[in-house]
């Protein structure tokens, strides 16, 4: 038996972030996963640009990656894992991974990205932490030589 899907109410309850935004980067769809990682209410969020997450220092690359994405209706990142900072409202920095998925007219013209979004800030200070601990231990192996 199929049973149709509630698309916005599938959108609604899952807990990863759900983004989207139109050909102009103005964030047209803000789910509550999207609230809770980032601290903008949806009202806050729709119709801002995507610059309310992305850090200033990369911005234009976060533009130009974009625009090219919009001209050419491709991307990398619907299969690849893209992992980037980002910005939470009180100004805390972020580490997120998402994928992608462009939305098409029936003129085969984008008319909207959506990105898939998973906070991963504690894996990425765990990550760095143990690196900086790698780092610690073979320089202290290599001066006991």
């Amino acid at each position: 038996m199929n049973t149709p899907i509630d698309c916005q109410q599938l959108v609604a309850a899952v807990g990863d972030a759900i983004i989207a935004s139109d050909a102009n980067g103005a964030i047209v769809l803000w789910n509550p996963g999207a609230e809770r990682m980032f601290g903008h209410t949806e009202q806050e969020a729709l119709g801002q640009s995507l610059d309310l997450i992305t850090p200033e220092r990369l911005r234009n690359r976060h533009w130009e990656g974009y625009n090219k994405s919009m001209a050419t209706g491709t991307t990398k990142y619907g299969n690849d894992l893209l992992r980037v900072p980002a910005l939470h409202k009180d100004g805390r920095a972020m580490s997120i991974a998402f994928t992608v998925a462009m939305l098409f007219t029936p003129e085969q013209k984008v008319s909207a990205v959506i990105a898939v979004i998973r906070d991963e800030t504690t894996r990425f200070n765990d990550d760095r932490a143990l690196r900086k601990r790698l780092a610690e231990l073979e320089s202290q192996l290599a001066a006991a030589k």
